[in-house]
């Protein structure tokens, strides 16, 4: 069953979830806002469990076999979350007594967007780009080659969805959908700009220009740094127009702490 949602707001939307008798609906820690009070919230560290299967992936037993299964498989999942700097627990939400409605929102200006999950494609997204998801799918990490995340920063842990449902991410700033097919195959963005893309399309990292006058000028005087993010192949590209980097200069030098001077790029000051 497709969830039943509705995005509002404008600067900082939120959703607005309801919920069928039985229906469950999970969370990232920190993204909840409000419940009726016919719907249950249970924390736990574990990812959904559909149909009976355990933690692990595998089928739930009994008996000592298959709570050590399960332990291991939750501790896999916990541990996968921890090193890629994500919430360790979930917080789930199931309908009793009648319908129920849950809100959620993300932690920064900008938009979110509901994505359908077929059981065809694998989506993609930036870290703490997860809001809410059906039971019916799965969170998981995805890491990218040692190489690219090295020379892209924020490429190199990426969230994954699987399954069949409803998934809710969130952005900074406004999102724009675009297929790398239509433009010629391949689109180069900054590497803070991506937000979600369907599996199929292929992520990348390229330096901006050669290690000459006009690549330094790019990288010292173009804001970009070294690195610019690619993205080839036929499916849909989710961007934002705010990068967490910008919005963290912009504040720190409406608040007088910007030490970076003229230059950006290579030699900005990252907050934090």
């Amino acid at each position: 069953m497709t969830l039943r949602q509705e995005i509002v707001g404008n600067a900082m939307q939120m959703a607005v979830v309801n919920l069928t008798p039985g229906q469950t609906v999970y969370c990232e820690a920190g993204k909840f806002l409000f419940k009726t009070a016919n719907v249950s919230m249970e924390t736990r560290l574990s990812g959904p469990d559909r149909g009976g299967r355990d933690q692990s992936g595998g089928q739930g037993g009994a008996g000592m076999g298959g709570l050590l299964r399960q332990a291991m498989g939750t501790a896999m999942q916990v541990g996968q979350r921890a090193l890629a700097g994500e919430s360790l627990a979930f917080q789930y939400f199931t309908s009793t007594g009648g319908e129920g409605t849950v809100g959620f929102a993300g932690v920064l200006p900008g938009e979110m967007r509901a994505l359908e999950l077929t059981g065809n494609r694998a989506w993609f997204a930036e870290k703490d780009a997860f809001v809410a998801a059906e039971s019916t799918v799965d969170f998981g990490i995805a890491f990218q080659g040692g190489r690219t995340g090295m020379s892209g920063g924020e490429g190199f842990i990426l969230e994954k969805f699987t399954g069949t449902g409803t998934v809710i991410i969130c952005g900074a700033g406004n999102f724009i959908d675009l297929n790398p097919a239509d433009f010629g195959g391949r689109i180069e963005v900054d590497t803070g700009c991506i937000v979600a893309f369907e599996e199929g399309i292929e992520y990348g990292v390229q330096r901006i220009g050669g290690l000459n006058r006009q690549g330094l000028m790019n990288a010292v005087f173009g804001g970009e740094g070294l690195s610019l993010a690619t993205l080839e192949g036929n499916g849909r590209v989710i961007l934002q127009s705010l990068t967490i980097e910008g919005l963290a200069n912009a504040l720190k030098k409406a608040q007088g702490g910007d030490k970076q001077g003229p230059t950006g790029g290579l030699f900005s000051t990252h907050a934090g």
